[in-house]
């Protein structure tokens, strides 16, 4: 056995002979006739078990047995008591004494005592060993959990882009064979139709690679102290001509005199376009042919906030397992014709601003995206 053992009583005789016992059963002894000089001892050998006199001068067992739990709650303490100190060593039980045994002590007693002494530190050595297998198993299947999610989300991010570089480049081969064959025929038409069709694939290419970069490079938004309708009033003009081509009505209802805010220009205007763009869109499904549809853009001055920008649409809407994705790797309601990741800048602007981006939509009932942005001050 190589547990060690601190001996503490003010009496020679009990040190002596309890000490030799302890030895014999196999413990290293160290010895103390007084609390502060076993706190001592105690700091510098750090033994497992300590049994002590409750009735000592100076610091007596239980303010001992305090000190001791409190800078190693792991130490096991045995309270040695009179008959006529059974308060005391209850009181001592209080203080996490592991067990207490009466003067004279008999080696039965003190047996019985040590046993659960030890069995009580086997069972904290073996929860501990537990506990450090357990936190690193929980640690080795985090990072594995965290790389698959990594390499799911890669996966998406794959997909998606192949998706997208897919239907263009199918956009790009009807357009050459459309080019060829006016080439073929000598058909001006065909010619010109070929490369419209050749033109408008190598702008969504342009588009899709800008849109990469603006997403993956990290930026801080460029504040300026601005009107926030500013922004709202230049993308509905912006898009007022695309809304009037597919018969969709776009309006503007901005709030009355607002305070300039701090905020980026360029980057909110962004943020508002890509909404504009997906709500007209959302309108030119066909499950909105038999209904006139329109967009509105709103702003608005939330409690709290420094501003709000609502887009609503009466279009197609999303059903619950849609509204879910929107905001993911490349996830487009417009099939073939987007790459999903208008929504993902949005939202990757209003985080850049520490706002917030809320989606309702109802299938059949339409969309309304809502955009806050917070207070700031320079």
């Amino acid at each position: 056995m190589d547990e060690q053992v601190l001996l503490v009583d003010d009496e020679p005789g009990i040190l002596k002979v309890l000490g030799i016992s302890l030895a014999d059963r196999g413990y290293r002894v160290f010895t103390s006739q007084g609390g502060e000089e076993a706190l001592g001892i105690f700091r510098d050998a750090r033994p497992n078990i300590v049994l002590t006199d409750i009735k000592m001068p100076g610091m007596d067992g239980i303010e001992l047995l305090k000190i001791i739990k409190r800078e190693n709650p792991d130490t096991e303490v045995i309270m040695i008591t009179g008959h006529g100190d059974m308060e005391l060593a209850i009181e001592s039980l209080k203080h996490e004494a592991s067990d207490f045994i009466t003067k004279p002590i008999h080696d039965e007693a003190l047996d019985i005592a040590l046993r659960r002494a030890l069995e009580k530190l086997s069972y904290k050595k073996k929860l501990n060993e537990y506990t450090e297998n357990l936190e690193r198993l929980v640690e080795e299947k985090t990072r594995k959990l965290v790389e698959a999610e990594r390499l799911a989300a890669v996966g998406q991010t794959v997909a998606g882009l192949a998706h997208a570089i897919k239907n263009i480049t199918a956009g790009l081969t009807g357009g050459m064979y459309v080019l060829e064959k006016g080439i073929e025929l000598d058909n001006k038409t065909y010619l010109t139709q070929g490369w419209q069709m050749i033109k408008g694939n190598v702008q969504k290419v342009k588009g899709v690679a800008g849109d990469l970069l603006n997403y993956a490079k990290e930026r801080e938004p460029e504040y300026q102290l601005s009107d926030p309708n500013q922004p709202a009033r230049e993308v509905c003009d912006l898009m007022s001509f695309r809304a009037s081509e597919v018969g969709v009505s776009l309006k503007l209802n901005p709030a009355e005199a607002m305070s300039r805010a701090w905020f980026d220009p360029e980057g909110v205007h962004r943020v508002l376009l890509n909404l504009v763009t997906n709500a007209i869109d959302a309108c030119t499904d066909i499950s909105c042919a038999s209904k006139a549809c329109e967009v509105i853009v709103q702003t608005s001055k939330p409690e709290g906030w420094a501003v709000e920008y609502r887009v609503s649409d009466n279009g197609c809407g999303m059903d619950e397992e849609t509204k879910g994705k929107v905001f993911r790797t490349f996830f487009s309601t417009k099939g073939s014709r987007g790459t999903g990741l208008g929504l993902m800048i949005a939202k990757k602007i209003v985080d850049e601003h520490g706002g917030a981006i809320l989606l309702s939509s109802e299938p059949g009932a339409g969309t309304t995206v809502t955009v806050r942005l917070p207070e700031k001050k320079r």
